[in-house]
């Protein structure tokens, strides 16, 4: 198992599959894009497939979530994931999108066992869509969600983030229509982890602000403590439930207590924090030959050094080199 020096458990394997996107969004890059990894850098399919396998039958993995920069921008995603569903134990697996392509692909994910779907879109406003991400998109994410919706990937989760000044207002009309939709909607704290590094703590929408926005127009009751587990999103019956709303809360109310993720890079480094100054090469040990056994004694020694915190809650904290972009949503 994947254990690190406070106790905590990592079952939650985040495989990020490309750091390249089809939105600009203001928050994760500027409009001319990034210097994106060179094909030889990323791990092939086939390493993708094998670092998935030992996670799961070695390391007591449950859990895999594909992500990005954009996983729908990888080819072959339908054949990953399908490998990905055949390992037994079978891992649970659902995929963080943008969900642009999503209405083309969403029935051949879920034919090769994808099992959900977390789709961003923060705004039903299709101008306010372009000033966030600087593409003419909206229209797509809408498809894409419907698609997803209609192939079974549930629950259909959709991520939103408040931006002061921009979509702030949005909140209580987003949950509204996540609700009439059958989405579950969770808002998401702006992070520091946007390639400009131009974040300001005090430009953030803090998740209190979000929910007394909310509570303008619902009645929101706590969901029961023990309900959480390790989940990140803090969770309110909507109006008595039975529907849901969360608030992941990363910046002013930590979860690190209870993390159980562990992330691999889309070049190949075990990250053992979204926060986390460093990273292991598993990709190396991988190409110089190295056998399952020494993988597996990598990546423990990768989350056994994992920190108490991510340190988001401390004024001094120091952002990552790498963007979100590059490490995997």
């Amino acid at each position: 198992m994947l254990r690190d020096t406070y106790g905590r458990i990592a079952t939650d394997l985040r495989v990020s599959l490309t750091d390249r996107c089809n939105l600009r969004c203001t928050y994760c890059m500027p409009e001319e894009g990034l210097s994106w990894l060179a094909k030889p850098e990323l791990l092939t399919d086939e390493e993708i497939v094998r670092l998935v396998r030992i996670a799961v039958t070695e390391l007591g993995v449950t859990e895999v979530r594909f992500t990005g920069g954009e996983p729908l921008l990888r080819p072959g995603l339908p054949g990953i994931v399908a490998r990905c569903a055949a390992l037994r134990p079978r891992p649970r697996l659902s995929l963080t999108t943008n969900g642009i392509g999503l209405e083309r692909t969403a029935t051949a994910l879920r034919e090769a066992g994808l099992d959900r779907v977390n789709v961003s879109l923060d705004t039903l406003d299709p101008e306010v869509f372009h000033r966030l991400t600087r593409r003419r998109r909206h229209a797509d994410v809408l498809r894409g969600l419907a698609a997803a919706r209609a192939a079974g990937l549930a629950p259909v989760k959709v991520n939103a983030v408040l931006m002061r000044g921009v979509n702030e207002a949005e909140a209580p009309g987003l949950l509204a229509w996540a609700l009439e939709q059958g989405y579950e909607l969770r808002f998401i704290e702006q992070m520091p982890l946007d390639a400009q590094h131009g974040w300001q703590r005090e430009e953030m929408v803090t998740a209190e602000e979000i929910l007394r926005a909310l509570r303008t127009r619902f009645t929101l009751t706590a969901e029961e403590p023990e309900r959480r587990g390790s989940a990140p999103a803090e969770r309110w019956l909507v109006d008595g439930g039975p529907y849901r709303v969360g608030v992941i809360a990363s910046v002013t109310r930590p979860f690190c207590r209870a993390c159980d993720r562990t992330r691999l890079t889309a070049d190949g480094q075990v990250r053992s924090c979204l926060f986390a100054r460093e990273e292991s090469d598993l990709r190396g040990a991988l190409r110089g030959g190295a056998g399952d056994a020494e993988i597996a004694r990598l990546w423990r020694e990768a989350m056994w050094g994992k920190k108490a915190g991510s340190g988001l809650d401390d004024p001094r904290f120091v952002q990552p080199q790498r963007p979100m972009s590059a490490i995997g949503g």
